[in-house]
């Protein structure tokens, strides 16, 4: 028989739980459930980014390496795209760098500015790969909530969650280095005012901070809010690298292309790390998400897909509706976070033993899969442990799936109105 040899794995992994996605992505697909889970589309690309990239795969120049930096196509149309935005014309030679996918932007970021023991102030709830990107790179993470002010049992605009400037600014010390912003915001759906990132940006001024700005859902924003860039106010530009993803904005997932917008002085860390973590990003994508950008707006897509958006969210906000189970309306992303604290889960019904240790959304959610069957994702995953009480009466729903799949979950989250108080 054959010894397996007992080899150490290093601290920066040892110390990981089984993620929120292994254990609910398996169970809605054992269930058949329906996934409104983990936050990706089930229908197609639009065509015509659909068209490119099989036309890049095509060409053999699309099929070999790329610079570091991205292929001049794509740094090129994110400039032409985005510089309108920023209010300056943006160097796609320094400014910009494409990434695979907006983690490992994000980790490229970390791993070129973080020394053993520097402090990342995050805002909770947040996105789960952060933690992981800062502890790989000998970071420590520092957490402060943004709580919900208005009435949470019922409706309420993602707008009346709030963060607590004075409170952000206790957990910065002189180990502080960066400062993580995410808006439009995952799960809570809030995009965040300019007063607020007039605020944020001024803490980071008095503390000489970088700040990440995780704009991901940049394009999807619903009427009548309005997107603001920390990156845009004055005297930020030079201590802002904005984080972007082509998965989110053309519903690519999985081609993971992503990019960073800065000044170059902060880029150049960054590329630096990222040059030696992956070297480059998959070619044909990156051209095909460059045609994408360069006939977006002359096909009106980033206007018709929000009101896409906005239909679906309201489907999925109908049912809860008529279950009256009170939810926060997103302005931005594609999460709803439901309160299920009205939601009486039979006492006698059994777990399996992962889920013991686990805050109670994690036994709510695993019940509504296996016996509603609808997936949705317990919030806490996104809590420091301390913090994580804070959303255990909530579950984050995803609504970028197709009408059909959303009928589906309507149909079946009508099963809940016998275990409603």
């Amino acid at each position: 028989m054959t010894t397996v040899p007992n080899i150490p794995r290093a601290e920066r992994v040892a110390h990981f739980e089984q993620d929120v996605w292994s254990i609910f992505t398996p169970l809605a697909l054992e269930c058949q459930a329906v996934n409104l889970g983990q936050g990706f589309m089930n229908f197609s690309p639009p065509d015509f980014v659909v068209e490119a990239a099989r036309e890049a795969v095509l060409r053999n120049d699309c099929n070999q390496y790329s610079h570091p930096k991205g292929r001049p196509r794509l740094r090129n149309a994110l400039a032409k795209s985005y510089s309108p935005l920023f209010g300056r014309q943006l160097d796609p030679e320094t400014e910009i760098v494409v990434t695979a996918g907006a983690n490992e932007g994000i980790f490229s970021i970390f791993a070129g500015y973080l020394d053993q023991g520097s402090e990342v102030i995050l805002m909770e709830p947040f996105f789960d790969q952060y933690i992981s990107n800062i502890t790989m790179n000998g970071g420590v993470p520092v957490y402060c909530p943004i709580r919900p002010k208005g009435d949470t049992s019922k409706d309420m605009a993602a707008s009346e969650w709030k963060i607590d400037i004075k409170e952000l600014e206790s957990k910065i010390t002189p180990r502080s280095k960066i400062l993580v912003l995410n808006t439009p915001h995952n799960p809570i759906g809030k995009v965040f005012s300019r007063e607020e990132l007039e605020e944020i940006g001024a803490l980071a001024t008095k503390h000489n901070l970088l700040v990440i700005s995780d704009e991901v859902y940049d394009r999807l924003y619903f009427n009548p809010k309005n997107h603001e860039r920390i990156a845009t106010l004055d005297g930020l530009w030079e201590r802002t690298i904005t984080v972007g993803s082509g998965g989110k904005t053309f519903g690519t997932t999985g081609w993971r292309v992503g990019w960073l917008i800065g000044p170059k002085a902060l880029i150049e860390p960054a590329l630096a790390a990222h040059t030696r973590i992956v070297f480059c990003v998959n070619s044909p994508l990156q051209e095909a998400i460059a045609i994408g950008f360069e006939q977006a707006d002359g096909r009106g897509f980033f206007g018709s897909q929000v009101d896409a958006y906005e239909h679906k969210r309201e489907k999925l906000l109908s049912v809860f509706r008529e279950l009256g189970l009170p939810c926060t309306i997103p302005e931005g992303s594609y999460f709803i976070l439901v309160n299920t604290k009205r939601i009486r889960v039979p006492k006698d019904y059994v777990f399996p033993d992962l889920l013991h240790k686990r805050p109670k959304d994690f036994r709510t959610c695993y019940w509504m899969t296996k016996e509603i069957g609808v997936c949705a994702i317990p919030p806490t995953e996104f809590y420091s442990k301390p913090n994580q009480p804070l959303a255990e009466d909530f579950a984050r729903f995803a609504f970028c799936k197709t009408d059909e799949t959303l009928d589906a979950a309507v149909e079946r989250l009508l099963k809940l109105k016998p275990y409603i108080e």
